[in-house]
């Protein structure tokens, strides 16, 4: 082999190795995990404990940003609640727990499309400012009843009460 060969593979080599000694260093530093830093958890075992999805519907916000905060519990084909009535013009905060397995969280006719996963609290802002009737459907197969697995989000001229 030509000396210039033996330098280019030794070049070659050891960065191959200071690229792998750096990976390695970064993936466990300072406890650094792959989830994403902003993402909240929750156990799906206590789902139903948390204030927020014990009594799912739609409930006036504390925060400024947002009118009021909607809260559905997705389990075994069906979503809670199964319908709700929204005051057109609303700012929503919409959070979906699920209890037991992966399912889809899509309302038809808007840009509302989330993965709902066990352990974690899915979260879509959104104004609804168009009176009518929207179709919430599981877009992730989840089991034999998955075709029946819908809810309605009324959005009326007017007020509306906590529904469940």
């Amino acid at each position: 082999m030509h000396k210039f060969e033996k330098i280019w593979m030794s070049v070659g080599t050891g960065s191959l190795i200071i690229f792998l000694v750096i990976l390695g260093v970064s993936a466990v530093h300072a406890g650094h995990t792959p989830a994403a830093s902003g993402i909240e958890t929750i156990n799906p075992e206590y789902v139903r404990e948390d204030t927020r999805f014990a009594e799912p519907g739609l409930h006036e916000s504390e925060d400024e940003e947002f009118d009021y905060n909607l809260y559905f519990v997705a389990s075994a084909f069906s979503y809670e609640p199964s319908e709700v009535e929204i005051p057109q013009g609303s700012r929503v905060k919409v959070q979906v727990a699920t209890t037991d397995v992966v399912h889809g969280f899509q309302v038809v006719n808007t840009n509302i499309n989330m993965m709902v996963e066990p352990g974690l609290v899915s979260t879509y802002n959104t104004n609804f400012d168009t009176v009518g009737e929207y179709l919430i459907v599981c877009n992730e197969y989840c089991g034999v009843g998955h075709t029946d697995m819908t809810s309605t989000i009324k959005v009326v001229d007017g007020g509306a009460e906590d529904n469940e």
